[in-house]
């Protein structure tokens, strides 16, 4: 019974160490992965993007109530290379767009530009309208002119979603590393001891497995 501990003890021992290994590997290449993606990107945060010209301008819109959090963290004309730095760029984002509309979000922006007759209660809160019967037409094809504020929120929105998407790869590629340090720690630990008991114990199946493979 004690032969069968000793010897599962150390295939635990060398699967957690295995797995620990593994598992750093895994989060190191997850991380410089997301690293890689965000460079290729070339982005880089415009001459607004600082926390205090964050604060001023909506102070300023009177916005404060719409705007949520504001970013903590400056982005200006710095090039964005890591996760920490895209979720940064994507708050200044979000903050533009709110400003660039008065405050309005995606859904409350009409789909098509309301013509200059249309009635009131077709208008949408942040400006144009959802109702095709109303717009102005496009100069070109003819069809509704598509509110281009509405597009811009749809852009930014989905650029925001991936810049966020790396930074929750970033900081998960960081707990993969500490759990798999853990794993591995474990397994030295696991090792360590049943190094120890062999040492001590003449009568050890790690020791007794030694001498048959030295004898033979």
């Amino acid at each position: 019974m004690r032969k069968g501990v000793e010897i599962g003890g150390a295939v635990v021992a060398i699967a957690l160490i295995a797995a620990g290994v593994v598992a750093i590997a895994l989060a190191v290449d997850t991380r410089q992965t997301a690293e890689d993606t965000i460079g290729r990107s070339e982005l880089t945060g415009t001459a607004a993007m600082t926390q205090l010209e964050a604060e001023v301008r909506v102070l300023t819109a009177e916005l404060s109530d719409r705007a949520g959090d504001l970013p903590q963290c400056d982005i200006a004309g710095e090039p964005v290379e890591n996760g920490e730095e895209a979720r940064c760029l994507a708050e200044h984002l979000r903050v533009q767009n709110l400003l660039a509309t008065g405050g309005h979000t995606y859904t409350e922006i009409g789909r098509y530009v309301a013509a200059y007759d249309a009635p009131e209660d077709e208008l949408a809160p942040g400006g144009g309208t959802h109702n095709p019967e109303y717009t102005s037409g496009d100069g070109v094809t003819g069809r509704p002119a598509i509110n281009e504020d509405r597009q811009a929120w749809a852009t930014t929105t989905a650029l925001a979603t991936a810049l966020n998407a790396s930074y929750l790869t970033e900081r998960l590629s960081v707990l993969g590393i500490v759990l798999g340090a853990a794993l591995l720690l474990t397994g030295i630990g696991f090792a360590v001891l049943l190094l120890a008991t062999a040492v001590r114990d003449p009568g050890s199946a790690l020791r007794l497995t030694r001498r048959a493979a030295d004898s033979g």
